[in-house]
């Protein structure tokens, strides 16, 4: 058998779906995990057991290392009989048409005419910048620039560990259109307290429905996003031409891109 959408592959059954390692359908996952108990043989029968216990059959360990104090890392394999319906799955995204930087450039001078205002920043005590760099900055990420680099968009990168406070502070002085906010710290959930802060604050001030806010990291996803409050999630591999598509939609569609003669929006 071949897989791959090599020639002669037979084709998945979509209605029944399950991890394969070796051949097709053959239910076999790789799994690593820390487990709280001394380096050795007693370790790999613990992880084995655990994996059992979790009704996974023939579990393998492949790999165990010492962490230290009395941690064990472990790489397994084992096998789930478990299937699902792929073609039942239906996941919210956000909706914007695909447009290249000129077309999204061009639809701004058209539709908006005039700089689109543009703050991101990691808030909190988050100091991960490599994905809000890749949105923001000129030089962007793998040939695809970031907002700094489009006609008709002001891109302000606040950088990490910018307070909430001081982000809802900063939108209020430069006037923002968009918030993009990403979040890589995850550990307890701290990143949906942070964004959950963020909406309220906004909400405080009388901002939340005078901007758009997204937010961004590898665990945020749009139901989520939107679940919290905010406009679009996007997770990880999105580009600011992504960004960019989506922002001009919603501005135009909610009608926030006209102000008044003083230079604020119009509520």
């Amino acid at each position: 058998m071949t897989i791959h959408g090599r020639t002669g592959a037979t084709p998945p059954d979509l209605t029944s779906v399950r991890p394969y390692g070796d051949t097709l359908d053959d239910g076999i996952m790789q799994l690593s995990f820390s487990l709280p108990v001394p380096f050795g043989d007693e370790a790999r029968e613990a992880a084995r057991r655990l994996l059992l216990a979790m009704g996974l059959e023939d579990p393998q360990i492949y790999h165990a290392a010492d962490l230290g104090d009395g941690y064990t890392f472990v790489i397994v394999y084992a096998r789930t009989r478990a299937t699902i319906d792929f073609t039942s799955i239906e996941v919210a995204k956000v909706a914007a048409p695909q447009r290249s930087k000129k077309e999204i450039e061009a639809l701004v001078a058209e539709r908006v005419g005039r700089d689109i205002v543009v703050l991101g920043a990691c808030t909190g005590t988050d100091a991960h910048t490599v994905g809000i760099d890749a949105i923001m900055n000129m030089k962007g990420f793998d040939g695809d620039k970031g907002l700094e680099a489009y006609r008709g968009v002001a891109a302000w990168n606040l950088g990490a560990q910018v307070p909430n406070e001081e982000l809802v502070a900063r939108a209020i002085e430069l006037d923002a259109d968009v918030l993009l906010v990403s979040q890589i710290v995850t550990q307890k959930d701290v990143h949906k307290v942070n964004l959950t802060e963020l909406v309220e604050l906004l909400e405080a001030e009388g901002l939340r429905e005078r901007l758009l806010i997204a937010a961004g990291g590898p665990r945020i996803g749009h139901e989520l996003a939107l679940e919290l409050g905010f406009d679009a999630g996007f997770g990880p591999g999105t580009r600011a031409v992504q960004v960019a598509s989506w922002m001009v939609d919603e501005l135009i569609a909610r009608g926030l891109v006209e102000r008044t003669p003083h230079g604020r929006r119009s509520s």
